[in-house]
């Protein structure tokens, strides 16, 4: 039976379409991405933690739920919007349909609204708040104004370090902002011991466990909200041990450098965006998931290059430092869902841990 739902904009606009998933209400931070295909993957990507995720792609859904491709074991979204869900998927590996998935995990969500429209509104007007409600009654434009994202590393980074791989033949200590499973899949597959350590951790404390490498993972929020993190990476980048950032990571270490981050008007989601390596000339096609950019007017020249340069609004998608063995990304080489073209960022970092090393 359909259940009539809404979304409710801040600026008073509303969508009217039918419940997906749990049924209820939920405010949260509308954001859309733009991938066809790594639904699941986004599902559980702790980096849209207190947003509400709307896919442009119009059908969602049609190879089921595949737990095994997963990037984390919960969702950290408050919500979901699609335009059309797939009521009956066809994959062998499914285990569920995407309603199922969502009404398990207690995820409010909405099917039906026209995506399009609601995604010209984002492009056009910049990100904004919104309610999912059954109720149009309970929807108060002041109390939608009024939310933000907050607590967000430390509401979604683990609580008590682990280690993979523990015979694996370099050390690396990572950082959880918010990791995706599939840095960890990709540095085990380069014969790496992974110490999956609390955003929190201290600096002198990474030291002591003498990793060969250190990585900071991809993550949500305003990446200014986290001055202790930035504080220790301030230590941390003068150990050298060679250290590589992804998505969060790498804002965090721009401003753990004193350069300047900013909030984007609807930010990059999806797996198309161009990112043009500076150094070689060669442009790739990119998976990305953020709201905020590290300014490129406020990259000091004297100890940092710019990397990679968005094609389409020439952000920045990665430095290089120059005294030091410490680079980022914006975007996410390890690419599920989406290009895995930058993959091979994950040897460099390796090459990096080997010359040090000797």
């Amino acid at each position: 039976m359909q259940i009539k739902a809404y979304l409710v904009l801040e600026n008073g606009r509303i969508f009217e379409g039918f419940s997906l998933g749990a049924v209820g209400e939920v405010i949260g931070e509308i954001v859309f991405t733009t991938g066809m295909t790594g639904y699941l993957e986004t599902l559980t990507d702790k980096s849209y933690y207190g947003q509400i995720i709307a896919q442009t792609f119009p059908l969602i859904g049609n190879y089921g739920v595949i737990p095994e491709d997963f990037e984390s074991q919960t969702i950290s979204a408050r919500g979901y919007i699609v335009k059309h869900w797939c009521h009956e998927p066809s994959n062998f590996r499914s285990k569920g349909t995407l309603h199922a998935f969502l009404k398990e995990n207690n995820i409010v969500g909405l099917y039906g609204i026209d995506t399009r429209e609601l995604t010209k509104i984002l492009r056009e007007q910049g990100t904004m708040n919104g309610m999912i409600t059954s109720d149009l009654q309970r929807a108060d434009l002041e109390k939608i104004k009024a939310y933000s994202v907050t607590n967000a590393v430390e509401s979604v980074s683990t609580k008590e370090m682990s280690v993979l791989n523990p015979d694996g033949k370099y050390s690396i200590a990572l950082l959880d902002f918010g990791y995706k499973e599939n840095i960890v899949r990709e540095l085990v597959k380069r014969n790496c011991k992974v110490t999956i350590l609390p955003h929190n951790t201290p600096a002198g404390k990474i030291k002591e466990l003498s990793p060969d490498g250190i990585m900071l993972s991809n993550g949500p929020g305003d990446p200014a909200d986290n001055p202790e993190i930035i504080k220790n990476l301030r230590e941390m980048v003068n150990y050298n041990i060679p250290i590589f950032g992804i998505c969060l990571g790498h804002q965090l270490l721009a401003l753990a450098f004193r350069f300047k981050t900013e909030k984007m008007k609807f930010g990059h989601r999806g797996a198309n965006q161009p990112a043009k390596d500076m150094i070689t000339g060669r442009t790739y096609i990119t998976s990305q998931n953020h709201g905020y950019a590290v300014k490129t007017d406020s990259i000091d020249k004297t100890i940092a290059r710019l990397w990679f340069l968005n094609i389409n609004d020439n952000t920045c998608e990665g430095i290089k430092y120059l005294e030091k063995p410490v680079s980022s990304v914006q975007f996410h080489p390890e690419g599920c869902g989406g290009p895995q073209d930058t993959g091979y960022l994950f040897d460099i970092f390796i090459e990096e841990i080997d010359r040090y090393a000797t």
